[in-house]
């Protein structure tokens, strides 16, 4: 007997981090992940599981051309610039990528009869927090345009499956942290300004030290707390969404979970331990049990 072919899952910004990673997980659950990627910020080697297709979310022809071709089960969001010091001198730029090229995707969606859509969020919806932890509900109150432009396609959701029936999940996480266990896909960022790859690249020698920015917050050792979230339990948790909910009203908000809380200087001393290590041309780091901390690693090539 012939075995079914795989429910296709579009994939926007499939060649970027945790595009990529769950673009793996799409595919050891059985799906075909159809990357969609201006490659932009991606990169077309952390493609490995199905097809890239090269466009942009502001492309409103190609998008048509691309879901037309594949008709895709579900949609998965991960398109969108990131860096929230950008947006705020750049503003026009996210709200152009991020909140009209998401309008673009929305209607190519409703035009195609595709019903179901996960969408990538962020904490940055809430702003500053009335209470640590944050919870789904907490009043949302963003402070930079990257924030901003992600509540705005969170309303936006909520509006098309009001008007034309599409259900959707929104996924909101703060850190996501580490790299593919298998080492076959990493954490490449251009520029780089995450703590976590600066540190490793500190350690292998590719940079001469990590700077920590602020020694006066409200915490044991002054120096700010973050929540880190694996990369690849973050990608497990978006596979896990793509056939739920099952109608249209039960429009749903998660906050990712399987976070871990650390300082800045926590997190610098652990790496300063020299625990990293070099393996088939790829750096890792070992720690300790926590579920963050099984495996890090980036390609060395990158």
């Amino acid at each position: 007997m012939k075995k079914p072919a795989a429910a296709p899952i579009s994939v926007t910004g499939g060649a970027g981090y945790i595009g990529s990673h769950t673009r793996k997980a799409l595919k050891r659950a059985g799906y075909l992940p159809v990357s969609y990627d201006n490659l932009i910020n991606g990169h077309d080697w952390a493609v490995k599981w199905g097809p890239l297709e090269r466009g942009d979310i502001l492309d409103r022809e190609r998008l048509r051309q691309v879901i037309e071709k594949y008709r895709p089960r579900a949609m998965m969001h991960f398109a969108a610039f990131a860096y929230v010091d950008e947006s705020i001198f750049d503003p026009g730029k996210y709200y152009r990528n991020n909140v009209v090229g998401s309008v673009n995707l929305l209607e190519a969606a409703r035009d195609q009869g595709v019903d179901q859509f996960v969408f990538s969020s962020s904490c940055a919806i809430y702003g500053v927090p009335d209470e640590i932890p944050i919870r789904e509900n907490a009043s949302q109150r963003p402070i930079n345009p990257y924030g901003a432009s992600k509540r705005m396609v969170e309303r936006m959701l909520a509006d098309f499956g009001a008007a034309h029936g599409l259900r959707s999940v929104i996924l909101r996480y703060f850190n996501a942290a580490g790299a593919d266990p298998d080492g076959e896909i990493g954490e490449v960022h251009d520029p780089e300004t995450r703590l976590i790859p600066l540190a490793l690249d500190a350690a292998s020698g590719r940079r001469p030290n990590v700077t920590i920015f602020g020694a006066d917050y409200d915490t044991k050792d002054g120096t700010c707390v973050r929540d880190y979230v694996h990369v690849s339990d973050l990608a497990d948790a978006h596979v896990l969404t793509p056939l739920a909910p099952a109608r249209a009203e039960d429009w749903i908000a998660a906050r990712a979970a399987k976070a871990l809380p650390m300082t800045a200087k926590q997190l610098d001393a652990i790496f300063a331990g020299q625990t990293w290590f070099w393996a088939d041309g790829k750096a890792y780091f070992r720690a300790d049990d926590h579920a963050f901390f099984a495996v890090v690693g980036c390609p060395a090539s990158a």
